[in-house]
């Protein structure tokens, strides 16, 4: 899908973008701040930080939005982002929310957005990745994620959230924009861990379970919060 033409007018304006990006770091802290959010299951990555493990987190780019405040940790947070227009109106817009940016895609140019969150991995960092991002298809993980697991060692941790009130936008990942004064729900799932020695058959049958696992959290999440999720796009294939 091509980025819409006001997006790109915005990203290639120093003072829109920035003015754009500060509306959207304020709006989100505003949604934070008038609901009532909670995190399930935060006894997982509590554990792994607590032993001194790095692990990479997935999500689907659809519940992209609120994801910072799923991460009430010191140690530093870099999330992949890609290099189009949208992507880098993400970027700029997380990194008021404290989070930092790998530039890159594990789809297109692969090797050195693996390379760069491989190092970041070993020296101590946690990584996110969105694994149908940037461009889909939406809800099937690709095999991104998978790889990096099995580069470093660092074990997978997939989570979802929802909210009970929310815009669902009819882009191609159906991004959702919770509502001022909404109850939201973070959830986290168990580790997904790939050995370094894993055949074809194997990181296959890791890349399903990750999706499976994500698509369950979504599901979970959104019962909770009264909302309908959406089904996973169907017409292309993942390679």
């Amino acid at each position: 899908m091509a980025t819409p033409a006001f997006i790109k007018s915005i990203s290639r304006n120093n003072a829109l973008r920035g003015f754009a990006c500060l509306l959207g770091s304020l709006y989100i802290r505003f949604i934070h701040a008038s609901g009532q959010w909670r995190i399930e299951n935060q006894e997982i990555p509590d554990k792994l930080i607590a032993d001194g493990r790095t692990f990479i987190t997935c999500f689907w780019h659809g519940r992209l939005m609120m994801m910072s405040y799923a991460w009430p940790y010191e140690p530093a947070f870099h999330m992949l982002i890609s290099s189009h227009a949208d992507g880098q109106l993400i970027a700029k817009t997380i990194h008021r929310l404290g989070f930092k940016t790998l530039v890159g895609s594990t789809k297109h140019g692969g090797s050195a957005a693996l390379r760069a969150m491989v190092r970041t991995l070993n020296d101590g960092g946690y990584v996110g990745i969105t694994p149908d991002g940037p461009r889909g298809p939406r809800m099937q993980a690709s095999s991104g994620a998978i790889a990096l697991a099995k580069l470093s060692g660092a074990p997978i941790l997939p989570i979802s959230y929802s909210a009970t009130a929310w815009k669902m936008f009819k882009s191609w990942d159906r991004f959702v924009l919770p509502r001022p004064f909404a109850k939201g729900v973070f959830i986290w799932g168990e580790p997904i861990a790939i050995a370094n020695e894993a055949d074809d058959d194997a990181l296959e049958a890791a890349r399903l379970k990750l999706e499976a696992a994500l698509n369950h959290l979504t599901k979970q999440a959104d019962d909770v919060s009264g909302q309908i999720t959406p089904e996973p796009e169907k017409e292309e294939a993942v390679s």
